[in-house]
């Protein structure tokens, strides 16, 4: 009999129990779970900045440096994800991966009972290309220090990522069109801060 392919979820709570160290590092996550390529890489870097938990200075660069190598990867046409040295060293508390496991397993699981195989031409080869152009730019908005503006891409990044995984074209657009949604948002965001600190700079000289 086929032994069942292992879902995201599945994979996410197998690397938490088997990784009792305090800590586990970029290159052990991408070595754990390589049998997902990129699209399970991608979605295990946006999923920590779709929850919203306590974050460290410097938590959203940790997960977008990834991301951006990943996105880049995609559009070169490279079968398989590469990581630098430096990146691969990067730790990672296993306390916060476990909580993110915890709190992202339940919607998870719900949205992999919806996926399977359709609308070919969003998972082609071409199409991989131009998602790696648009997650590198959403990997770009998540990077930037603005509030309330990372959120949005990071989710798009892991929508559109579960579906690459299960060549479900339907939830790589879906994906893709709430990236956007947060470009625009971010977008938005920057020209009222400008508008908002010209608004004060001119107030202030007169």
């Amino acid at each position: 009999m086929k032994a069942k392919k292992r879902t995201a979820s599945d994979l996410l709570e197998g690397v938490v129990k088997e990784h009792q160290a305090d800590t586990i590092t970029v290159g052990e996550l991408k070595s754990a779970l390589h049998e997902r390529g990129f699209g399970f890489l991608m979605m295990l870097f946006a999923l920590p900045l779709c929850i919203p938990l306590p974050s460290p200075p410097g938590y959203t660069t940790i997960f977008s440096i990834p991301l951006l190598f990943f996105s880049t990867q995609m559009i070169l046409g490279m079968d398989s994800p590469w990581i630098p040295q430096w990146l691969a060293r990067k730790q990672l508390k296993r306390t916060m991966l476990a909580l993110i496991v915890e709190k992202s397993s339940p919607w998870l699981r719900r949205i992999e009972k919806l996926l399977h195989p359709r609308l070919f031409f969003a998972s082609s080869s071409v199409a991989e290309r131009i998602i790696g152009f648009l997650c590198l730019i959403f990997s770009i908005a998540i990077a930037l220090p603005i509030p309330l503006t990372n959120w949005p891409p990071a989710v798009g990044i892991a929508i559109l990522s579960l579906g690459l995984m299960s060549k479900d074209g339907f939830y790589i657009i879906v994906g893709n069109l709430i990236g956007i949604f947060g470009m625009v948002i971010a977008a938005l965001v920057l020209i009222i801060g400008q508008q908002a600190t010209m608004a004060i700079f001119d107030w202030a000289m007169k």
